[in-house]
């Protein structure tokens, strides 16, 4: 690919959806854009990208967007951070909502694996007070990801990937060469296409927000806004997830650290003690 063509790549990825694309990284740029000049007809990349200049057509524009964003993810992703949400988190946010719902949001969820892991850990959580609700909301940039995390149908392959058999057995249901989860885990969950650098205000408050491994995709102009863009979301009490790896230092001071829990913040100084 010539400079020009990674110089337009990176600043449509920036405008757009605020993704950071590394313009000297080429092999990274081809390898997700490869199947998309594929899908779309064109014989080569080079084709798709003379096509992207010259028609300006903004379905084609969002699909090479969409193309350049990392879709990485797994069941139960970071074994230690599920098991803290399920035995700790998860009881105490419920303890904190005895009349009402806890409302929890997987913002970028890429094919599904993250969302119905959060759903299946509170429905093996115990200690969760009588009567509360659990609202599962999830979204992604990519509408391809969004189609097969809805469908629930995953490959032998990606059930491996962090799925414990127990909870395979439990939760899904194997369909020849597939596995499909139930029908009441899935449908538990609510699905939206959103662009995390657009006006979030819509979504209401959220009592748990899972935004795992996705700031170090971010152009660093945007990552601060996003952050507390998901700050905003959250309730008094709620509970950010970040990646284990990932973390806040000036980014923002909104949200701190629980102790001894990596990737994880709140703003409110009881529930950080409470979980420490």
């Amino acid at each position: 690919m010539i400079p020009e063509d990674m110089d337009l790549l990176a600043a449509l990825g920036r405008a757009r959806a605020g993704l950071k694309v590394e313009t000297d990284k080429h092999y990274v740029v081809e390898s997700r854009l490869a199947p998309l000049a594929r899908r779309e007809g064109y014989p080569s990349i080079e084709a798709l990208m003379a096509a992207l200049r010259a028609k300006r057509e903004e379905r084609l524009i969002w699909a090479v967007v969409e193309a350049l964003t990392v879709n990485e993810t797994a069941f139960f992703r970071d074994r230690d951070t599920f098991a803290f949400l399920r035995d700790v988190a998860m009881p105490e946010l419920s303890r904190r909502r005895k009349d009402g719902s806890v409302r929890v949001w997987s913002a970028a969820c890429s094919t599904g694996q993250e969302i119905y892991s959060l759903a299946i850990a509170a429905d093996e959580a115990r200690g969760l007070e009588p009567g509360v609700r659990f609202e599962f909301f999830a979204s992604d940039l990519s509408e391809r990801c969004l189609e097969k995390a809805q469908s629930g149908l995953y490959t032998q392959f990606e059930v491996q990937r962090g799925l414990p058999i127990r909870l395979l057995i439990k939760h899904f249901e194997n369909q020849d060469e597939t596995w499909a989860i139930s029908p009441r885990i899935r449908q538990a969950v609510r699905w939206r296409r959103i662009n995390l650098v657009s006006d979030l205000s819509a979504m209401g408050l959220f009592d748990l927000i899972v935004l795992r491994n996705v700031l170090p995709g971010l152009d660093p102009s945007v990552r601060a806004r996003i952050i507390e863009s998901m700050a905003a979301r959250l309730t008094e009490d709620g509970l950010l997830v970040l990646g284990e790896g990932e973390s806040l230092a000036g980014v923002t001071d909104a949200l701190h650290p629980l102790p001894g829990r990596p990737g994880l913040f709140a703003r409110d100084p009881a529930f950080r003690a409470a979980a420490a």
